[in-house]
């Protein structure tokens, strides 16, 4: 496996592997500092889209069940804005899902693999490291768990996770001629099918 760089990942985005693409890191806008997104040495830091972020709750005599997934156990949580950019509240110990801005194409001899940026890391804000396989494509449904004793924002529209690109020998059965069951997700978070 071999690492792919900035140049790659650019000259890869031009061919529409990621829409909206941003050629380098973004830090500010506007004079407001943000958590960065765009293109940096060896990835590209997406942003979470402000559309939805959904937070598992408890009903009481459920238990959430992978196989029969129950969507009553997600709430949508409301998007706040204020001086410092629009963002949603994790609660403390609680577990979220987000859904990236850009959508991606995964190339057929790459996988993805989606991990957390530190600005987040650092006040107990987890993101699930999840992969996107060798000819999947849509937008990522993102998992992020708060650990720490307090609430937290996650801000939207800017970075979330980083993107990492793995180049490998080219697969016999990709995502897409396996037809995986979650090909082409859209702008909105998808829960958990088998």
């Amino acid at each position: 496996m071999v690492i792919k760089n900035d140049t790659w990942i650019a000259q890869m985005a031009e061919k529409g592997m990621i829409l909206p693409f941003e050629p380098k890191l973004i830090r500010r806008i506007e004079n407001l500092p943000v958590i960065s997104y765009g293109l940096s040495s060896f990835g590209y830091d997406i942003r979470l889209s402000p559309l939805e972020f959904r937070i598992f709750r408890h009903i009481p005599g459920t238990v959430v069940d992978p196989k029969n997934f129950n969507p009553d156990n997600l709430e949508p949580t409301k998007l706040h804005s204020d001086a410092n950019g629009i963002f949603f509240i994790l609660p403390a110990h609680s577990y979220g899902l987000g859904v990236a801005l850009e959508k991606i194409e995964v190339p057929e001899n790459i996988t993805v693999l989606c991990i957390g940026k530190s600005s987040y890391a650092r006040v107990g804000l987890i993101a699930n490291l999840t992969p996107a396989e060798a000819g999947w494509r849509g937008h990522l449904t993102l998992e992020f768990s708060n650990s720490s004793s307090a609430d937290c924002r996650i801000y939207a529209a800017e970075g979330v996770v980083q993107l990492l690109f793995l180049e490998g020998d080219p697969c016999e059965v990709n995502y897409e001629t396996r037809k995986g069951k979650y090909q082409d997700q859209p702008e909105k978070v998808v829960v958990s099918r088998v």
